[in-house]
C-alpha cells in the first residue's frame, strides 16, 4: 500500500506562514534541497487543499509538477482538470481510501492543516516530516488543527542543518 506523508516547514511555534499566508522567513539551504531531491524521486502524487492550492498559484507554482498527479481538494473551485491539476470535490479521506491502494509512488500531502486534520482524522497518514525554522512568528497559519484524539508519533529521524533549522521524520503510530 501506499505511503501518504504530511510534511513541510515550519516555524517553532508551529506555523505554516504568516497571517497573510507569506513565507519570506523561510531559511532554504543545501542540505534541505538534497533531502526535498530524494523525497521527490518517491512520490508521484501530491494532495493539497484549496488554500494551499492558491497560495502556490499565486506564487506561479499551482500548475502541478511534472510526472507528479496533482490533486486539490475543495467544495468551492470547479471539479475536473484544469492546467495540470484536478480539483476533486468529493469527501477528501475517502478518495484518499482509493489512492493508496493503488499501484505507484509515495503520497505527499503538502501544506494546510485542515486537510491534514481530516486525512489523520481517517487515520490515512502514515508519516509526518518536517522542517523546522529557527524562528518564533507569533501568529499564522497553524501546522495543526485540533482533533478529536492523540496520535501517537515514532521518531525516524533528527537531523540538523548548518542553517539552524531542524528536519524530523515521524512514523505515525496505529
Amino acid at each position: 500500500m501506499r505511503k501518504v506523508t504530511f510534511g513541510g516547514a515550519n516555524s517553532l511555534d508551529n506555523f505554516l506562514a504568516r497571517p497573510d499566508h507569506s513565507v519570506d522567513w523561510l531559511l532554504w539551504g543545501e542540505e534541505v534541497a538534497a533531502v526535498m531531491a530524494d523525497y521527490w524521486k518517491t512520490i508521484d502524487t501530491v494532495l493539497m487543499g484549496r488554500k494551499t492550492y492558491e497560495v502556490a498559484a499565486r506564487s506561479g507554482q499551482g500548475a502541478g509538477h511534472p510526472n507528479v498527479a496533482t490533486y486539490v481538494f475543495s467544495r468551492t473551485l470547479p471539479e475536473g482538470s484544469h492546467g495540470g491539476i484536478t480539483v476533486i470535490r468529493q469527501d477528501a479521506a475517502e478518495f484518499v481510501r482509493i489512492l493508496k491502494g493503488r499501484d505507484g509512488g509515495d503520497i505527499c500531502l503538502m501544506g494546510g492543516g485542515e486537510l491534514a486534520r481530516s486525512l489523520f482524522e481517517a487515520r490515512l497518514i502514515d508519516e509526518i516530516g518536517f522542517n523546522i525554522h529557527p524562528v518564533l512568528l507569533g501568529s499564522g497559519i497553524p501546522l495543526f488543527q485540533p482533533m478529536s484524539r492523540q496520535i501517537d508519533l515514532e521518531l525516524r529521524e533528527c537531523r540538523a542543518f548548518k542553517n539552524g533549522c531542524v528536519y524530523v521524520t515521524y512514523r505515525v503510530k496505529d
